[in-house]
């Protein structure tokens, strides 16, 4: 049974380049083939003889070409094919998933607006992907918040202990695995919990917020202890922290090899895909790489 390669899609962008060197060192720790694609799009009114065309040489493309020349320059490569391909990348590079075990791209394009923090082709193949997509953003977003306690390389994941995504968590204790990092598990509770007695009027929680807290790091522990069996060289921290989860993780990305989230389980009545707001804020405001896993298949 062959290996799926990991997919780093490039687009001729410093963001596309930057994409491909993480997505090589990915590939190098899975032992994992390296599968460069380039998808050019041809505009809307573009006449439908040309959108029936046979898909470019990839000999024959300057964006591989340049993906070609910057690994050159790399030992030890893994195996690696380059793919051009033409239409539409917000419904390509969603496909590609099917036959990849990670895809990888920039988090801007060369197209959209400077001010965009993410285009809507990575949001596009974050939401609607089948394997783990991960965004690599622009060097030099701030986040606020202390630096981790301690040195060493580190992967962050949240944990939502109402509904526990074991899909993200055994990516992240996968991912820490193969990097030798640390895990920083973030599982927030809302705080502070406020009731209404009447209409426009607050009344202060009659609930404990130690009880609160003890209750939410007793589920974290629970859901975390099959994965520690599995992986037993990763050491797992759990963070409980009190109110907001996005705001938690972002924080927490900062100096971090990667920020792992869960992408949105699907609901009954949703038309199509979704990602939740905890994701969403991650994806444009983490300081680094972001991973975002989908849920893993209902049982039969």
């Amino acid at each position: 049974m062959s290996t799926l390669p990991v997919i780093a899609a490039v687009d001729g962008s410093d963001d596309g380049l930057r994409a491909l060197e993480w997505a090589l060192d990915a590939a190098r720790r899975r032992a994992a083939p390296l599968r460069v694609v380039h998808v050019r799009q041809y505009a809307a009114w573009a006449p439908a003889e040309l959108l029936a065309a046979a898909p470019p040489d990839a000999d024959d493309d300057p964006v591989l070409a340049q993906a070609r020349a910057r690994l050159e320059g790399h030992a030890d490569l893994p195996v690696t094919e380059y793919v051009g391909m033409e239409g539409a990348p917000s419904v390509l590079l969603p496909e590609l998933g099917s036959t990849a075990q990670l895809l990888v791209l920039g988090s801007r394009g060369r197209g959209g607006f400077a001010s965009l923090l993410l285009g809507s082709n990575g949001m596009a193949a974050a939401r609607d992907a089948e394997c783990p997509v991960v965004v690599v953003p622009r060097p030099g977003r701030e986040v606020h918040g202390e630096g981790p306690a301690e040195p060493g390389p580190r992967v962050v994941v949240g944990l939502h202990v109402d509904s526990p995504d074991e899909a993200t968590l055994a990516f992240a204790f996968a991912e820490a695995a193969l990097r030798g990092a640390r895990l920083q598990v973030v599982a927030a509770y809302p705080w502070p919990v406020q009731s209404w007695a009447a209409p426009g009027r607050l009344v202060p929680p009659v609930i404990d917020q130690v009880a609160v807290e003890s209750e939410t790091r007793s589920l974290a522990e629970g859901f975390l202890a099959p994965h520690r069996t599995r992986h037993p060289g990763v050491l797992a921290e759990p963070s409980v922290l009190p109110g907001d989860a996005a705001g938690h993780l972002v924080a927490a990305s900062k100096d971090a090899e990667l920020t792992v989230v869960g992408r949105h389980r699907r609901r009954l009545l949703a038309p199509a895909r979704m990602m939740g707001s905890v994701t969403q804020a991650v994806l444009l405001h983490a300081a680094g790489p972001i991973a975002v896993v989908p849920p893993a298949p209902p049982e039969e």
